[in-house]
């Protein structure tokens, strides 16, 4: 991997979560608290899915995710392992426990505007164990969905006006990588 060109880093902006830098004449958003983002594609053992769909501010609308979540950003638990925080946020936001999680994937997913590192965490067996919902004023609705009946869902799920994470199509491709395999 080539290394990054040694240069000053500047901050321009910083607020409680963020901080907006310049390096080498480029600008871009830092989460200076955290040590990692997870994605879980988890399944249930009846082929479901688990998805989420909460409000997003910056685009003002309505987004379906998989459950994720920062790691190292509880007070106290700053080196948090990237898969103790998957499985602390898959419950938090769905209610759900995974038999197993497996991380499968790991990279940049807005590379030209953040410096975030995403690991996708693979969790099967997912029984659910609480109602989920987020934290605080996380507002987290849990959506079971049949494997079989994830396009067509998305697509209703579309016509009402919610946005896609491409994220999702990522997960949705390792998926039917898996069921090929």
């Amino acid at each position: 991997m080539a290394s990054r060109p040694s240069s000053e880093q500047r901050a321009l902006a910083e607020g409680a979560h963020l901080r907006l830098v310049v390096s080498n004449g480029w600008e871009y958003v830092q989460r200076p608290k955290i040590s990692g983002i997870v994605v879980i594609v988890g399944t249930t053992n009846r082929r479901c899915l688990v998805l989420v769909t909460q409000w997003r501010e910056p685009v003002g609308a309505q987004v379906v995710e998989w459950p994720a979540g920062l790691a190292g950003d509880v007070p106290g638990s700053e080196t948090e392992a990237l898969e103790t925080a998957a499985r602390r946020e898959l419950f938090e936001e769905t209610g759900f426990e995974a038999a197993t999680l497996q991380a499968i994937l790991t990279g940049p997913p807005s590379p030209g505007i953040s410096d975030e590192i995403v690991t996708f965490y693979r969790a099967r067996g997912m029984v659910r164990r609480a109602a989920g919902g987020g934290e605080g004023s996380e507002r987290i609705r849990t959506h079971v969905v049949p494997v079989s009946r994830l396009p067509d869902w998305l697509e209703q799920m579309q016509a009402k006006g919610f946005l896609v994470d491409p994220k999702v199509y990522a997960g949705a491709y390792w998926l039917r990588r898996e069921m090929e395999a």
